[in-house]
């Protein structure tokens, strides 16, 4: 069977980029997996994208119930275990942002961590970085180049980010020396004054470059880290084969057992069949405090709910090749072993109540950055940020149920030929 595999993101409507691995070495964003070999031929009518949620057998969990914990207090507690505790941060998710940002306002924090390590961080202006957060005289203009010139557009379009960096430096001008925070940029340099095209951005180490920093500044040196990153790039091993390691999965061949992995409830069963069954398995945590962390998912009917439902906004699609013609076989695809791939388990609240983090209007305003960003696009080939996007049908919620219905008909109305089909199954990887 001949594979190819593309992935784009949906979302942004930006192709993101063409690489020979799969889905999951990437953040955990809305993506399209292609993926096209040899087939039977299925039974599913050919014709149009269904609208409607074809029926599937209701999952069936089994093991122990979680035990919830106070989020904050739990996290706290974490690190006087685990040496890094990582979490997804400025994803989309607005009430994950502000836990974090609420966290990191406790003042217990400083007692129990040294670093906060972050993807959107360009490493490049690691020295620019160091001095901003230990309040030395650097303009907000000078510091914003740490996040705004990483390789990814995301995150110096992020109200978290803005927030964050200017955050910490805050606490650490009323912290003693000894208990002031580090900041570490985790994306690769790089220096966009000089990049000519896409082969000058460094998008395929982007792992290599936050394990390296957690290495480095981290691990080898005993301090304690809050990692924020991408889930995709938090995950521990057990992952599928072909797919790029994620940065803990490349850091814990030399530091097994430090880490601890937090994955945000974001609803059962998202963009499949099995989303008719969500609120009846979020009735189960209806008597959960909000925010509720669960530290140990494995071995719990949380953990079996999650290996059979959970996924991340992809879809799969496989050309058929049969007697009655070709046909192209779309399914979304669920993470069969998530739970060997994270530790714990963060409920923010019914999934759909939960906010979108809005783009801020200063940064989409700033007309210099956004036609930076427009040149970046094109040196990398991809499609500029669109200022307007969301604006005229802004959708304050998180979970969009017809993401996964629109993103699975643009695959077709771009590729009609052979046509579509939408059994209702999922491709379990």
């Amino acid at each position: 069977m001949s594979v190819i595999t593309e992935v784009r993101h949906i979302g942004g409507g930006r192709m993101k980029r063409l690489i020979p691995v799969s889905f999951a070495s990437f953040l955990v964003l809305p993506v399209v997996v292609l993926v096209f070999g040899l087939d039977v031929p299925g039974q599913a009518p050919v014709g149009q994208v269904a609208a409607s949620t074809p029926d599937i057998p209701r999952p069936n969990p089994t093991g122990s119930d979680p035990k919830p914990e106070d989020a904050t207090a739990a996290v706290l507690a974490a690190f006087d275990k685990y040496e890094v505790v990582g979490m997804s941060a400025a994803h989309g998710n607005k009430d994950l942002d502000d836990f974090i940002l609420g966290l990191i306002r406790n003042p217990a924090l400083p007692d129990k961590v040294n670093d906060i390590a972050v993807e959107c961080g360009n490493s490049l202006y690691q020295a620019v970085l160091d001095r901003y957060i230990a309040g030395d005289d650097v303009p907000l203009s000078e510091a914003r180049e740490v996040w705004r010139n990483t390789t990814q557009p995301m995150c110096g379009m992020s109200s978290f980010y803005e927030q964050l960096f200017p955050l910490v430096r805050r606490i650490n001008q009323k912290l003693p020396p000894a208990k002031r925070l580090r900041m570490l940029a985790g994306d690769p340099p790089v220096d966009w004054s000089k990049v000519r095209g896409r082969t000058d951005v460094p998008l395929g180490v982007r792992n290599d470059s936050m394990a390296s920093v957690m290495e480095k500044e981290v691990l080898s040196k005993h301090r304690k880290a809050l990692m924020l990153a991408g889930t995709f790039h938090l995950f521990h091993g057990a992952s599928a084969a072909g797919r790029l390691p994620s940065a803990v999965e490349l850091y814990e061949q030399h530091y097994p057992g430090l880490t601890l992995v937090i994955l945000e409830h974001a609803g059962f069963g998202n963009w499949t069949a099995f989303t008719k069954y969500n609120d009846e398995f979020e009735a189960r945590m209806a008597s959960w405090p909000v925010p509720t962390l669960v530290k140990t998912i494995r071995g719990t009917w949380l953990a079996d709910l999650l290996d059979k439902t959970y996924s991340p906004g992809v879809i799969q699609v496989r050309l058929i090749h049969g007697t009655s013609g070709d046909q192209q076989r779309v399914v979304p695809v669920v993470l069969k072993e998530l739970s060997k791939r994270v530790d714990a388990y963060l409920y923010l609240g019914p999934r759909d109540l939960q906010l979108m983090e809005p783009r801020p209007a200063e940064i989409s305003d700033d007309k210099d950055y956004m036609g930076e960003l427009e040149r970046r696009a094109k040196l990398s080939g991809e499609e500029p940020i669109n200022r307007e996007e969301g604006l005229k049908d802004y959708n304050p919620f998180l979970y969009d149920p017809d993401f996964l219905r629109k993103a699975i008909k643009e695959h077709c109305e771009s590729n009609p030929k052979p046509p579509c089909v939408t059994p209702p199954e999922v491709a379990y990887n």
